[in-house]
Order: C-alpha cells, then structure tokens, then sequence
C-alpha cells in the first residue's frame, strides 16, 4: 500500500490514520504545482484528479477521497476503533460528521489558499468559516472528541483542516475549545510520527 501525499495537505489525515492503524504502507512525496513525485512519475498518470490523498492500495488499484478512503482503512481493518460499526446509527453520525468536516470545513478553509479569489469572495468564506467554527466549538464544549469520547478519522480530518487556519489568515486562538482540541490531537504519537515524517516538525 503506498499513500501519494503534500506535506500538510489533506493527505495528512489519510497519514494519521494508518499510524494509528499500525499499517505498513509506503509514503511517496508529490509536487501538486508540477504534478511530479518524488520518483519523478507523472501524477497525473496515477490520479488523473491531480491531488492527493491518493491511495494506491495495489498495482492498478487506485482510492481517492479523504473521506472514502478512511472509510476503506477502518473497514478493511476491521476495528470500530476509529469508526463505528457500518449499519449502527452512531456509524452514521459519525459520517455525518465527517461529511460536514469534508463540505464545510475543508472546502471552505482550503478555499482560502486561492490567492487569486477578489477580496469580496474571501470575506464571504471567512464569514461562513467562522460560523462553522463556532458551531464545532460549541461541540467541543461538551464532547472531548467530535463524535464523542474517542478519537475517530472525523478527528483526523479535522485536526488537518483546522490547522491550516493560521495559513489563511483565521485566529484559531478565539475558539477556546478548538485550540484546546488541537493541542491534544497533536500530542497524540501516531500525529507525531505522520507530522514528523511529511517534515511537518522542527
């Protein structure tokens, strides 16, 4: 298994995720502005999407999607450790979530990265990013977690998304919860160990 990945993009949820599954698997670094690995392949050619995560599960066998592709890996572990058993009702809030990270928190934030958006549009995101944030917040008031009491990949993708707050000109530091939940989840060993290996870690 070999995981196609940016340092920091949202591949790093993909990364944390088979740390904290114990999976063997091999890292292969791409260039997104060049569409270029670090093998020196065009990455076109293994994901014609053109980003990452991409994850070749075997030769020919290509999954795409951060969403879809923690799916697979909880499942094909066969461990409800990080996700909820499939067909139980706490399985579907738990998608919920992470559906909700993928359309509101990835899109809206990672919007941001476009230097070329005018002004008026960048605002508008802002707006709703924060109204977002707000709302996750609060969920952490009650909740260690955002679907509960563990860590599950919603976490994973969370953790990743929000982070590129500070990159994007949002002071994560307003939301109390929010900085709190980040300085946990990065202390975790496999967050570390995916960090450290994308050159993430000083």
């Amino acid at each position: 298994m070999k995981l196609y990945y940016a340092p920091g993009a949202c591949s790093l949820a993909t990364h944390i995720v088979l740390r904290e599954l114990g999976k063997k698997f091999d890292l292969e670094k791409v260039d997104l502005g060049v569409k270029k690995t670090d093998g020196g392949k065009d990455f076109n050619r293994i994901n014609a999407k053109g980003y990452v995560p991409t994850l070749e599960i075997k030769k020919d066998e290509i999954l795409t999607e951060v969403s879809i592709i923690l799916q697979y890996l909880v499942d094909k572990a066969k461990t409800t450790k990080l996700l909820p058993k499939a067909g139980t009702m706490a399985r579907y809030r738990a998608m919920e979530t992470l559906n909700f990270v993928a359309t509101e928190l990835h899109k809206g934030i990672g919007g941001l990265f476009n230097k070329a958006m005018p002004e008026e549009g960048r605002k508008v995101i802002i707006e709703r990013v924060v109204k977002h944030l707000s709302y996750v917040d609060d969920l952490l008031a009650k909740n260690k977690f955002l679907t509960g009491k563990t860590f599950s990949v919603a976490d994973a993708y969370a953790f990743t998304v929000m982070s590129w707050g500070r990159h994007v000109g949002i002071d994560m530091s307003r939301w109390k919860n929010i900085s709190k939940y980040l300085e946990v989840i990065a202390k975790r060993p496999a967050v570390q160990a995916a960090m450290k290996a994308e050159g993430l870690l000083g």
